[in-house]
């Protein structure tokens, strides 16, 4: 691993404790210890299930939500509604969830916050295939999202805290196709779906309640860092209260990270949601029969999630060689020029997918995130911030997704997805006014 750092790579003067010298000096995988190791692959799995519940319900909305409301298509202004609704509950919850849960990983500890957002994740994922209503799907979908919002803050936290400054970059990328390759898990879930003669998608939540396996290994073999263990034992019961991120000396960093993440995942959102609509409406695909058009949808969303991985390591590989900031907002710019590509004009299928992978390749950037915002806060404050600022930007993003479907007219979205890319301009301005201090070493 290359220990290039940059003009901008130095540690946050507003960490409490920093990682160990054997952790921070380490440079090979030979000298990274059991205990990171094993902090390593229990976030990966908690973000790796975390995606595969995250977008089952994404992959069907628009054909469960009909089979709940009786509709005769998925197509029907009703339809769009309550799907709309539903994610945006998921999205809300997303960010409960990360304030939430990022309170108890700093005063419980991660690896306990872990196991807790973990098995919450698992079982309302599971409990959706009951759902008889579209409200009642609506708050399982919401109670899951609960623990989904929370695996961020505390996966993210855990690393930060482990592994070695000079890998962060990389070990961003490798736990953000976590995510990923579980979304591609969802994926070839709903393509062996959508080839039965299954007359209800509800069933494909059932593989949801997988991810609560491995909490009984996290709670016995991964122990709390001791980066927090120190800060815990310093503070004597005087853990800093929520009120102090928007106290002097932290203020700045907390605004600016809400705004980076309420615009970008806004951004985000609202193209992986609507654009798998807008996929299923191309004139092109007017004669296709229902199940060579859901193959299709399915094998976009994997195509997009696909390149996404790549886009991990290039964005981690943009970190080492110019620094988060910059490469954070090189990534956004690349997803605005994709999005004017992809619905500037009305495109067909073949002419629609390049463009739309481009968006999936660029998207690697949140993987940034995960090592680039928990720094920037005090020990203590670490997952309270990280997802405090990234869940109020899933708020935004809730609404964002609603605000874009009303936008669109019924069937046609491709409108509604240019204006959504617009929001990546300001995106980029914000990254740029981002603080140095977390960048990579």
């Amino acid at each position: 691993m290359s220990a290039h750092t940059t003009p901008e790579d130095h540690a946050s003067p507003r960490d409490e404790g920093a990682p160990s010298l054997d952790a921070r000096e380490a440079r090979s995988l030979r000298e990274i210890s059991p205990v990171q190791w094993k902090s390593g692959i229990a976030a990966w799995l908690g973000w790796f299930f975390d995606g595969l519940d995250m977008h089952l319900y994404t992959l069907v909305a628009a054909i469960f939500v009909q089979d709940l409301l009786g509709a005769a298509t998925d197509t029907e202004p009703e339809v769009k509604q309550a799907s709309s609704i539903i994610q945006a509950g998921f999205l809300v919850g997303w960010a409960l969830g990360g304030g939430f849960f990022g309170r108890i990983g700093d005063l419980l500890g991660r690896s306990r916050a872990l196991c807790l957002t973990i098995l919450t994740y698992a079982v309302f994922t599971g409990l959706s295939a009951a759902a008889q209503t579209w409200w009642q799907l609506l708050i399982f979908r919401f109670l899951a999202a609960l623990g989904i919002g929370g695996e961020w803050a505390v996966g993210s936290a855990l690393l930060a805290e482990t592994w070695p400054r000079r890998w962060r970059p990389w070990i961003a990328a490798v736990l953000q196709s976590g995510v990923n390759i579980g979304i591609l898990l969802a994926c070839f879930t709903y393509f062996i779906y959508s080839s039965l003669s299954i007359d209800t998608p509800r069933y494909l939540f059932l593989v949801g309640i997988l991810p609560a396996l491995i909490v009984f290994w996290i709670r016995r073999a991964v122990p709390e860092p001791a980066e927090w263990q120190e800060a815990k034992s310093r503070a004597r019961h005087r853990e800093p209260g929520v009120g102090e991120l928007f106290g002097r000396g932290v203020r700045r960093t907390t605004i600016l990270t809400i705004l980076l993440c309420g615009l970008s995942l806004t951004g985000w959102w609202a193209f992986i949601f609507w654009n798998l609509q807008h996929v299923r409406r191309l004139p092109s695909l007017a004669e296709w029969g229902d199940s060579e058009r859901e193959q299709l949808v399915s094998v976009v969303f994997f195509l997009v999630i696909l390149v996404s991985i790549f886009g991990n390591f290039f964005a981690g590989w943009l970190a080492k060689l110019l620094g988060y900031r910059k490469a954070i907002a090189l990534c956004f710019a690349g997803m605005f020029v994709c999005h004017i590509g992809a619905y500037g004009v009305p495109r067909d299928h073949t002419t629609l997918i390049p463009w739309i992978s481009g968006i999936g390749f660029f998207s690697g950037v949140f993987g940034l995130f995960t090592m680039y915002l928990p720094p920037l806060f005090p020990t203590l404050l670490r997952t309270t911030g990280a997802g405090f600022c990234y869940n109020i930007g899933r708020i935004v993003a809730a609404f964002g997704t609603v605000f874009f479907g009303l936008l669109s007219q019924v069937g046609d979205f491709r409108y509604a997805l240019l204006l959504d890319g617009l929001l990546f301009v300001p995106a980029v301005i914000v990254a740029c006014l981002m603080p140095k201090s977390g960048d990579s070493h």
